[in-house]
Order: C-alpha cells, then sequence, then structure tokens
C-alpha cells in the first residue's frame, strides 16, 4: 500500500512499572533521517530506536520522543552517612551545651539534612527497558503507519485522476495531430492557386511537401511512450513496496515526452494541450514528493 511520508503516532503505557510515552512523526526527505529526544539516563535507547525504525520505515524525517518515568522502583536503596550523621548530633549538642539551648534533637531533626542520605538504585537493566519501550513504540508505529497509509490513498488516488486527465488530453492529441497534416496540405494547395491561378499544379509535390511536414510533426512515438510510462506509473502505485523515488524518475521521463511533443507541434490547439498535460505533470510530482 502506497504510504505518505507524512504520520503521527502516539502510545503511552505502564510496563515494569515505568510510565513510557513514545510519539513518532514525520515529514517528507529524500532519504531516512532521524532525530531522537530521550529522558535523560537513557540515552544507550537512540541507537536501537534508529535500527528498528529504519526497517519499518524507508524514506521521510522521522522525530521520536521518549519519556521514560519509574514509578515503582523496589531496588531503590537509602544508605546513612554514618559519620557525617554523628558529626551533626555532635555539632548540635556542643551548640545546645554551649548556648544553653534546650537539647531535643532526635530522627526528624537529623533528617532534615539530606545530606547524610544516598539513594542507591539497582544499575538498569538496559534489555528490559529496551523491551518495554519497544512494545510502546510499536503501538505508536501502528498508529503512525496507518495515518501514512490513509494520506497515501489520498495521494494515489488524486495521481491517478490526473494521470486519466493527461491520458485523455494525450488521445486528443493524437486525433488531432493526423488533422493538422491535412490542414497543411489544403494550405499549400491555397497559396499555390493563390500564386498560379488556374496553371497546372503539382500535386506530387504538395504530397511530398506534406509528408516531409507529417514527419517532422509527428507525435505517435512520443505518445506511445507517454502511454507506456502512465501503465508503469499506475503498476506501481499498486506496490506494496517504497516507490516514491521510482515514481519520481517515471514523471522526470513523462515530462521529457510531453516537451518534445511541444517542441514539434505546430498547431495551437496541441500547443494548448501541452501545456494543460505539462501543468498535469507538475502537479502530480509536486504530490509523489510526498509519497515514502
Amino acid at each position: 500500500m502506497i504510504r505518505s511520508m507524512t504520520g503521527f503516532g502516539r502510545c503511552e503505557k505502564m510496563v515494569n512499572g515505568r510510565n513510557i510515552i513514545v510519539e513518532i512523526k514525520s515529514v517528507n526527505h529524500r532519504y531516512f533521517e532521524f532525530t531522537s529526544r530521550i529522558t535523560r539516563g537513557y540515552g544507550f535507547l537512540d541507537d536501537k530506536l534508529k535500527s528498528y525504525l529504519q526497517s519499518k520505515i524507508s524514506r521521510g524525517k522521522i522525530d521520536v520522543f521518549v519519556s521514560v518515568e519509574t514509578l515503582e522502583d523496589t531496588d531503590a536503596q537509602v544508605l546513612i552517612n554514618h559519620s557525617l550523621a554523628a558529626g551533626y548530633v555532635n555539632a548540635l549538642r556542643e551548640l545546645s551545651e554551649r548556648y544553653n539551648l534546650k537539647d531535643d534533637i532526635s530522627v526528624n531533626t537529623i533528617s532534615r539534612y539530606s545530606d547524610i542520605f544516598t539513594i542507591h538504585k539497582a544499575p538498569d537493566d538496559e534489555a528490559m527497558i529496551w523491551d518495554a519501550v519497544r512494545m510502546v513504540t510499536d503501538e505508536a508505529l501502528q498508529a503512525f503507519i496507518a495515518m501514512r497509509e490513509t494520506e497515501g490513498a489520498r495521494l494515489k488516488t488524486d495521481v491517478l485522476q490526473r494521470a486519466q486527465t493527461i491520458l485523455e488530453i494525450v488521445g486528443k492529441i493524437e486525433q488531432r495531430s493526423p488533422q493538422t497534416v491535412k490542414e497543411y496540405q489544403q494550405k499549400l494547395f491555397q497559396k499555390l492557386r493563390e500564386m498560379l491561378g488556374d496553371s497546372n499544379i503539382d500535386e506530387q509535390r504538395i504530397l511530398t511537401e506534406a509528408a516531409i511536414f507529417a514527419d517532422k510533426v509527428a507525435v505517435s512515438e512520443e505518445t506511445v511512450r507517454l502511454r507506456s510510462h502512465f501503465d508503469q506509473f499506475a503498476n506501481m502505485l499498486k506496490s506494496d513496496e517504497a516507490v516514491g523515488r521510482k515514481l519520481d524518475f517515471i514523471v522526470q521521463e513523462m515530462n521529457r515526452e510531453a516537451n518534445t511533443i511541444g517542441s514539434k507541434c505546430v498547431d495551437a490547439q496541441i500547443a494548448h494541450m501541452v501545456v494543460n498535460i505539462k501543468a498535469e505533470i507538475e502537479k502530480i510530482r509536486e504530490q509523489i514528493q510526498n509519497i515514502e
């Protein structure tokens, strides 16, 4: 299924005592470009996320936000610096004796000196954390891809409609092109009659001139190739693979054929039709810039 390069997906979930939020968003880019913002202390997730998402996403500027908040930490230990605590107790007692103050030292009093406590946490299990983050990432990725596919379907519909419009114009050019040769031949007859009057007109010379003209303005090869390009274009839009770059190349070839037809035509009607074809091709080109 064709996907747009614009997308957004978010998931928030509690896993193993950690509240994990993952947001994925992307915009157009020629290649895969990855940037991330991750909660401090979890930088080891950056490379893992990049590799994982690159296996799922072919193109786009991908911006990922990951928040990991530990809410339950049974492995944490509070350690007391007894030497420092004793120092505080002795100092308080000295103050009490020297200045004749009430000696009301208690645990509550000592606990106010936070530097006597040290919180010791067991080292994080990186593999376990990555499994949890990947689980949340998968759900965010599903929403992200769904949005890309929805937008991709819209783009596909639009470019196919424009392609059909172009093919209809090509059909009109193919009908009009032989008529321009007949009109050229008639103009030659008319001009010679005006110049020569009733004198004999060399019809064979006129036919030869008309044949030369027909060869110069013939666009059948170009229209055949143009139709072939559109067949390829339509088939690629059915692919489940990333085809954005291939589509871009085919559109360049379409434009090349349209330019050639335009350079050959001497007929105002065909020239106008070529302008319309090129305008539609340009709109297709703009649209496929957003296809993965």
